[in-house]
């Protein structure tokens, strides 16, 4: 069995490949199999379990994923992760990947393919959220539009700075810090929704009519970013129908009665051109992450390395010896 860490997948990953590899990810997602997430509640926050099997890459595999949201206050990151991919035909382990970079990085690819199907003409992006999966977002979008400016809120104004400042550094954007919460004026085309609020705070005077959301951060039952109100006036596309009705930004509102889970979009059904999202309308994708896209992800890695001889080989067990028929 192959061991790939965080430095090893870094090395191996290229960004422009991840996004590709989730787009086709969705494109197959209906002949994929994923189980509903499990989310373990634990005392500061809770754990994932996420298996999949993608027949079309022959590949099976299951993370699993913390949120610690007061993680670094302890100098941790507030997600972590660790996968095993598996062989499908005989449940060999092939793989266990180190999946923090994997979980960010496709992450971010899928709030930018979302924005490649929902969004017209990107060239600007707005940030709620300075953190982790803030940045992943903009680089994402950078290797996929040509991005002319960028807009960071946060209200720990210092943690914006440093993302303003990554930004004009790494990506070579335009960037400008936001003092309030409010894209209503701006020539922006994506705003990116980033943080772990239970609360809703983006509405519908804080954007563009046309602007499309993509939301990222609610990803559990209690989380929601996206005000009911902005949402019952947007398309609302999904990364998975079942998790977001259980776990997204639409869960609280369709357990309400407030939205109609029917009404909800699937993201692979724009992909596949057989559902059509005029993208000059008000738009959400509310992203709550999904295990094929993990494993396709995680895959890609471990292709790469059995190309490139990197990893660690390592021997978790012994086969017993004897007559196994």
């Amino acid at each position: 069995m192959l061991f790939l860490s965080e430095d090893h997948v870094r090395a191996l990953l290229d960004v422009r490949e991840v996004v590709e590899r989730v787009e086709e990810t969705f494109r197959i997602k209906p002949e994929c199999e994923m189980p509903p997430k499990t989310i373990v509640p634990l005392e500061g926050g809770d754990f994932r379990v996420m298996p999949a099997y993608l027949s079309e890459l022959g590949v099976a595999g299951v993370k699993i994923v913390n949120s610690h949201p007061d993680n670094p206050d302890r100098g941790l990151p507030t997600v972590m992760a660790v996968m095993c991919l598996i062989e499908p035909e005989t449940g060999r382990p092939l793989c266990l990947v180190s999946a923090t970079e994997i979980t960010s990085l496709r992450t971010g690819a899928a709030g930018a393919v979302a924005s490649k199907y929902l969004a017209e003409d990107v060239r600007t992006v707005g940030i709620v959220g300075a953190g982790v999966q803030g940045r992943y977002q903009l680089l994402t979008h950078a290797e996929v539009f040509d991005l002319e400016a960028v807009f960071v809120y946060d209200q720990a104004r210092e943690a914006a700075r440093r993302l303003a400042e990554w930004v004009e550094r790494d990506l070579g954007v335009d960037a400008k810090v936001l003092d309030n919460l409010d894209f209503s004026g701006l020539d922006v085309d994506v705003v990116c929704t980033c943080t772990p609020a239970t609360e809703p705070y983006l509405g519908s005077e804080d954007v563009p009519e046309d602007v499309h959301v993509n939301a990222i951060g609610a990803d559990a039952p209690e989380k929601q970013e996206v005000k009911t109100e902005l949402l019952k006036r947007a398309v609302v596309v999904v990364d998975d129908r079942e998790q977001c009705v259980e776990s997204g930004d639409v869960s609280q509102p369709v357990e309400r009665g407030e939205l109609n889970p029917e009404e909800l979009i699937e993201l692979s059904d724009v992909v596949r051109g057989e559902t059509e999202v005029d993208s000059s309308e008000l738009t959400v994708f509310d992203s709550t992450g999904i295990a094929i896209l993990d494993v396709a992800v995680g895959a890609l890695a471990y292709e790469r390395a059995k190309k490139t001889d990197a990893g660690v080989e390592v021997k978790p067990f012994e086969l017993p010896t004897g007559n196994f028929k």
